[in-house]
């Protein structure tokens, strides 16, 4: 039987009238398809009517995904953002919850880009809402352009901790990453360590230090080009492994509780 990935959803408009969907890139669910081997679970951004203990009784792993919106500065008491900065509360509602519980519970936990910042906030720490206006920081944003290619494409290296996680995924100790994205860690949360940086000191890779399974974030988009990238693939598989060794581990509990 396969394993059960969920995958965060937001919320965005969609069609003539712009209602609102609980909507995730068609390239997450390929990556637990092809790559993880899971079945993928879509975690809709509806606040606190989701019933976190009783979607993690149901799940093997959980991926939290990228997103154009922010995390909510309230959540880790920064400044407002500007008006017409995007955010999803709903979605904050939901991820931050999940994100303790599942560390509980030692579920294999990937989180990328907002995933990756919701993980920081979640455990305590804080954002840079751009980093674009910080002296000495390089533009991280998405680049505009209507190529995927170029949008995708690799736009600076990061130096890997050597021993960590990261290293032995990547095999290196430089790889050469995707950037879209605005905000970035200021203050990382407690438990977590370094696994990469940007060249401008950027944390771009985390892992919680102390946790009973897998949990893990990462500031790039390897979902993006998992298909033609070593890397990006070996990222999925190495989650794919802590979630199969995850479902064992349940399996044997629930045949000795038997």
């Amino acid at each position: 039987m396969k394993t059960l990935i969920g995958i965060s959803c937001c919320q965005k408009p969609f069609g003539k009238f712009e209602m609102l969907n609980h909507a995730v890139s068609d390239t997450y669910v390929r990556a637990v398809d092809e790559i993880v081997g899971g079945m993928a679970v879509l975690i809709p951004a509806n606040g606190a009517e989701c019933d976190i203990a009783c979607l993690l009784a149901r799940l093997d792993g959980v991926i939290l995904t990228g997103s154009p919106s922010n995390v909510a500065p309230c959540l880790y008491g920064g400044e407002p953002h500007p008006p017409e900065t995007p955010e999803d509360r709903r979605r904050d509602a939901v991820t931050m919850p999940l994100i303790r519980q599942a560390i509980a519970s030692g579920m294999p936990l990937l989180g990328i880009c907002r995933g990756f910042q919701e993980m920081n906030v979640a455990l305590g720490g804080s954002l840079h809402q751009r980093l674009q206006d910080l002296p000495g920081r390089i533009d991280h944003s998405t680049p505009m352009q209507a190529s995927p290619r170029i949008r995708h494409g690799k736009a600076h290296p990061i130096k890997v901790v050597p021993g960590s996680w990261l290293h032995r995924v990547a095999q290196a100790s430089e790889i050469a990453v995707n950037s879209l994205h605005n905000q970035g860690v200021d203050r990382l949360a407690p438990g977590l360590v370094v696994e990469g940086e940007a060249p401008d000191g950027t944390i771009e890779a985390v892992r919680l230090r102390d946790a009973p399974g897998f949990a893990t974030g990462i500031q790039w988009h390897p979902e993006y080009d998992f298909d033609r990238d070593p890397v990006s693939r070996r990222i999925f598989e190495s989650f794919g492994e802590a979630v199969r060794a995850y479902r064992a581990g349940n399996q044997t509990f629930a045949q000795a509780a038997d």
